[in-house]
């Protein structure tokens, strides 16, 4: 597999978790913890109140995060079979680079390190919380999308 095809293979992998997850709005909203967001869990500066896109500016938008999200997973975690690198990318797209980056704070990270593959797929499912009003919660649908990072991350001896 080309590094392409294998960049190519991670984001449909993860687009596939992403955007039934997050759902299309073309318009502004806050999501639960009251981030604003467009299209596809689009956030950014380049948000505000107000803001509009067109379907083909949400499907520009959803590739360069989704770009984004893959990157940041092979720069930290290169190398990873390419159904774990897909459910990290999701995890990235979806709350950043801690749960796939942060060694000293992220139990799976350090799991990915030391080849441990099985155990650190079974630790999405701890990243289904957020800050709603400075309070670490759960979210029903993030608890969803957790248990469907674990089992895609699983599928990894399959390849």
């Amino acid at each position: 597999m080309t590094p392409a095809q294998r960049t190519a293979a991670i984001t449909v992998l993860a687009a596939a978790i992403a955007v039934p997850a997050e759902g299309l709005r073309q318009w502004a909203y806050r999501d639960p913890p009251g981030i604003l967001t467009i299209c596809y869990g689009h956030t950014g500066p380049d948000v505000t109140a107000k803001s509009y896109r067109t379907m083909d500016e949400c499907k520009a938008l959803l590739d360069q995060d989704m770009a984004q999200a893959v990157a940041a997973v092979e720069r930290c975690q290169p190398g990873l079979p390419v159904p774990i690198a897909a459910s990290l990318a999701d995890g990235v797209y979806n709350g950043g680079t801690r749960m796939a980056c942060d060694r000293p704070n992220s139990t799976l990270a350090r799991l990915l390190d030391q080849k441990r593959y099985d155990e650190a797929c079974r630790q999405h499912p701890r990243w289904n919380k957020s800050r709603v009003a400075g309070v670490l919660v759960e979210l029903p649908g993030l608890t969803k999308r957790t248990k469907e990072r674990e089992a895609l991350c699983l599928t990894w001896r399959q390849g």
